[in-house]
Formats: C-alpha cells, sequence, structure tokens
C-alpha cells in the first residue's frame, strides 16, 4: 500500500526539466565567477553556491531558490513543455554538487587554493553539462547507483 502512495507522491511532484538546465546555467555562472574572482572574494562566493546547494538537496530542487526564479521569471516565458521529471534524480545532483561546493571551499579557505580550484573545476563541467547539453552527471549517477541497489536486492 505505501508503494502505490509513494508512487503517487512522486508522480504529483514531478517538475518541469527545463527547471533543473535553468539552475544548472545559474550555478555555472556562479562557478566561472569563483575561478575568476581572487580567493577571499572566491570563499564567500563558494560558500553561498554551498547552501544553495544544500537548498536543492535538502527541500527539493522545486524548492530552491533558482526553482522559484524559473517558476516566476522563466517559465511563463517559455512555451508549454509535456516534458516532466522525477526530482530525486535532480535532488541528488544538488547533493554532489553540495559535496564539491564545500571540499572547495574548505580548500579555498584553508590556504589550500588549488583544492578549491579543482573542486569548483569539477562542479563546473557538471553544471555546464547540465546547461548546455541537459546531460546531468548526478543524475546519471543517481540512476547507476539505484539500478546497481536493486540488482543487489535480486
Amino acid at each position: 500500500m505505501s508503494t502505490a502512495i509513494d508512487r503517487h507522491a512522486v508522480a504529483s511532484a514531478r517538475i518541469d526539466a527545463r527547471g533543473p538546465q535553468f539552475t544548472a546555467a545559474v550555478t555555472a555562472l556562479v562557478l566561472i565567477a569563483v575561478l575568476a574572482l581572487p580567493t577571499p572574494a572566491a570563499t564567500v562566493l563558494i560558500g553561498i553556491q554551498a547552501v544553495l546547494f544544500a537548498l536543492g538537496a535538502g527541500l527539493g530542487v522545486q524548492h530552491a531558490p533558482t526553482a522559484w526564479v524559473f517558476r516566476r521569471v522563466v517559465r511563463p516565458r517559455l512555451s508549454g513543455t509535456t516534458e516532466f521529471e522525477d526530482p530525486r534524480p535532480p535532488r541528488f545532483a544538488q547533493a554532489v554538487g553540495l559535496v564539491f561546493a564545500v571540499v572547495a571551499f574548505v580548500g579555498f579557505a584553508s590556504g589550500v587554493t588549488a583544492l578549491g580550484v579543482v573542486a569548483t573545476g569539477f562542479a563546473l563541467v557538471a553544471a555546464l553539462l547540465n546547461a548546455l547539453f541537459r546531460f546531468c552527471l548526478g543524475c546519471e549517477l543517481y540512476l547507476l547507483l539505484k539500478r546497481a541497489r536493486l540488482s543487489m536486492v535480486e
């Protein structure tokens, strides 16, 4: 019985597939700025990005600030969509982004700038892949882990 309820909850929570792509574009711009700024400013900005990732991972991508901007400002200016997706893979991707942002923050804050730059670079590549090609690395990782878990149960 709870499985039917869980499936219904996921189905009703489906999100416009363009929303995570918009979020990835905003994230990519923030991460480019992190790499372009001097270390003190980069540290603050990657800290802010970590908070944004934490909101997306913790509350769900549909409740993150960029999702609000997408719903209120961007989506009304786009044609309607028939493509909706499960919010769980993008939420997992936000958690992966959070890990990279925290590592980058620690790197910048502790003076290990190379660590901050590399971690930010990895997150930037993932954000650009999603923003430009709608290929979400974190989402794909979520699906791979889910399949692996299911195959271990069988």
